[in-house]
């Protein structure tokens, strides 16, 4: 727990991307009409959950008026809504909402993370910008060392697993196991199990290429693989 709170202090402090610092305190001081009386987060958004996690959650990266408005990853928007809501039917939280960091949301096994920290413009992160973003991520599933399985929401969040993995010297097959959703890859190294999903985001869900039971089974061939019980 020491090293996580270590962590949020170094992500929430780092000005390593000038143009994700420009856009993301430019967007805090401008905000959207709809919220004139928040104080904007504006910062990197650390992760979020439990520290003795056995599940993992890897997004994008912050949304502009989401994490970067509340200061807490897929919070405040529609993704978080979609995710919240499927770990609350599946056991990984005490309720199916997140709006703010004083909402009582609790996550019991499961941490939420992406790779990368800060807002990006059109919600793009440059390959720069991940790299400048992956050590945080290495130091996170580092430091979450009761992980058994990882869900990486989206491509991007898939490769910035891998290159963590491959970075710190482990095996990987080539070529590297591809995204899909559903797609599932065992490392022989005893890392954990990688899942894939589609992100969450309106995109993909409006457009109905992910629809909730497709989320929902993500989520329990987590729990089939975890064999956890449920929050209480």
């Amino acid at each position: 727990m020491d090293t996580l709170a270590a962590l949020e202090a170094e992500v929430t402090g780092c000005r390593a991307c000038p143009r994700l610092v420009e856009w993301r305190e430019q967007v805090a001081a401008e905000k959207r009409a709809a919220y004139l009386d928040w104080e904007y987060w504006g910062r990197p958004v650390p992760g979020f959950g439990d520290p003795a996690a056995r599940l993992v959650l890897v997004g994008l990266a912050p949304a502009a008026h989401g994490g970067n408005r509340t200061g807490r990853i897929f919070t405040g928007d529609r993704s978080g809504d979609w995710l919240y809501g499927a770990l609350f039917r599946a056991g990984f939280a005490n309720q199916p909402t997140a709006t703010h960091r004083g909402d009582g949301l609790r996550l019991a096994g499961a941490y939420v993370t992406a790779a990368g920290r800060c807002a990006p413009p059109g919600n793009r992160p440059s390959p720069e910008e991940l790299e400048n973003c992956r050590p945080y991520l290495a130091a996170e599933l580092a430091a979450l060392e009761r992980a058994r399985v990882v869900v990486a929401l989206g491509g991007v969040a898939w490769d910035a697993v891998l290159r963590v993995w491959a970075e710190a010297g482990h095996a990987l097959p080539r070529p590297r196991p591809r995204f899909g959703h559903g797609a599932e890859f065992l490392p022989a190294s005893g890392l954990p199990v990688l899942l894939g999903s589609y992100h969450p985001s309106q995109q993909n869900t409006l457009t109905r290429r992910l629809t909730q039971p497709m989320f929902d089974a993500v989520f329990a061939r987590a729990r089939e693989l975890l064999g956890a019980r449920r929050i209480r």
